[in-house]
């Protein structure tokens, strides 16, 4: 890094972008996979058919593995699946393939692979960090990221496509903040495809998408650039990315399911009177051997409708109780805190810490979201729509502590914006903002 002072104002630029980010990167890397000596040996439980090793994503990948196709989420083979969306079970399926089903050499890369793509959040992270708030906050975000708690312990924690989703968010995010008027259409046909392949990794990032689209369509319009001849190209490549997975649906199970089939079961895993635990663990066909059997016998998509029906009855009848559920989910979305109750905190002995962390945590960044309206950079209001909306959907189903990773690398950013403004140090937001103001010619 080095200094460099114009008048009253000092930057920090990085003499090169590679120079500085890659020991952020290699330092991330390392702690991550520090952590991961510890953690790796809890995949390779072998209890209830080596159940821990990824858990439904596990399941598809070893079917795809072994020529069953996209099917079998559980515990026996109950046929073609959309009990989650493709891309993660077949990377995983991949390594199944290429190093042993559920093998220590399989966890291994499986587990090294998140490590990196957590690592190189990174990357994204300072870029958009610089183009929003410049150079310092740049710096300390990315440095932030590469020893953020969350990105280093649930990134090898567990098997999941939480990590690679977090970096497809991430760099759609950067994206959303670098495209113009001026970008050649590829770049928006580009986006739109990165957004298809994010949603077949986590459809929750969906929700963000009509928020990214009206931000980037005011910019455009704004400089005069024909907003809906590109947004519309943005969408039309993503449906075409997706279509592929819902015609593979239809077919399968003869009507419309378009990402996954499974929010009848999430609406009733919270919602349905039992608020002791976040995720009370009777509900459902995992720990369940009621509903296990149910799901053996109505079939995948009965089953899931018969969940939806239960929860739809509970909201109805209590709408109050379904309200203050949805305020103790934001809660603890936003907090980590859910209850005091000694039986609780039992099972979550962590909470207590957490809670300090994650409140803390959450303060800062809307300090930072604050601070930046204040500042008035006109990008504020695409951090706000993506905190604000990315986490409707778990306010009115249900909560896991590792949800809300995805929006982590926003939070880290504002975080460290908020603690850089309120030392008075002097961050550079005006250029962009003059930039923005320029019109541009569409290419």
């Amino acid at each position: 890094m080095t200094e460099i002072s114009h008048g009253s104002k000092i930057s920090w630029r990085p003499s090169f972008d590679f120079p500085f980010l890659f020991p952020v990167v290699l330092v991330a890397l390392v702690l991550r996979l520090v952590v991961m000596a510890f953690l790796y040996t809890e995949q390779l439980d072998p209890a209830r058919d080596h159940w821990k090793f990824a858990y439904e994503t596990g399941r598809i990948a070893r079917s795809l593995a072994t020529g069953r196709g996209f099917s079998s989420p559980l515990f026996a083979d109950t046929g073609p699946t959309a009990f989650l969306t493709p891309v993660y079970p077949a990377i995983i399926a991949v390594i199944f393939k290429l190093f042993g089903v559920y093998s220590k050499a399989s966890a291994f890369v499986i587990l090294i692979l998140q490590a990196l793509i957590s690592s190189l959040t990174s990357v994204p992270v300072f870029f958009f960090a610089r183009k929003s708030f410049g150079d310092r906050v740049a710096y300390w975000s990315a440095w932030a990221w590469a020893v953020f708690p969350y990105g280093v312990y649930f990134s090898v924690e567990r098997i999941w496509s939480t990590w690679l989703s977090t970096l497809l968010l991430s760099i759609l995010f950067l994206m959303a903040l670098s495209m113009n008027g001026g970008t050649r259409i590829w770049g928006w046909i580009g986006f739109g495809a990165l957004f298809g392949i994010t949603a077949l990794t986590d459809p929750v990032v969906i929700s963000v998408l009509p928020f990214l689209l009206v931000w980037m369509s005011y910019r455009l319009n704004r400089q005069g650039a024909n907003w809906v001849r590109l947004s519309g190209v943005a969408m039309l490549a993503l449906i075409a990315c997706v279509c592929p997975w819902f015609i593979r649906n239809y077919r399968v199970f003869h009507q419309f399911v378009p990402f996954r089939d499974t929010m009848g079961m999430e609406l009733l895993i919270g919602n349905n009177g039992n608020t002791s635990h976040w995720r009370p663990e009777e509900i459902g066909p995992w720990h369940n051997i009621e509903d296990w059997d149910e799901f053996k016998q109505l079939g995948e998509l009965a089953y899931m409708a018969r969940d939806k029906r239960w929860a739809m009855t509970f909201i109805t009848t209590h709408p109050g109780r379904f309200l203050v559920t949805t305020v103790r989910r934001m809660v603890y979305l936003w907090t980590g805190f859910w209850s005091f109750n000694p039986r609780y905190l039992s099972q979550e002995p962590l909470d207590v810490p957490n809670i300090f962390f994650s409140t803390s945590f959450t303060l800062l960044t809307f300090i930072g979201l604050w601070r930046a309206f204040r500042d008035h950079s006109i990008d504020a209001a695409l951090y706000a729509a993506v905190l604000l909306s990315f986490p409707l959907v778990y306010y009115v189903t249900h909560v896991e502590v590792y949800y809300r990773r995805q929006i982590d690398p926003m939070m880290v950013v504002l975080a460290v914006y908020a603690i850089v403004t309120m030392t008075g140090k002097r961050v550079e937001t005006g250029e962009r903002q003059k930039q923005e103001l320029e019109p541009v010619h569409q290419m």
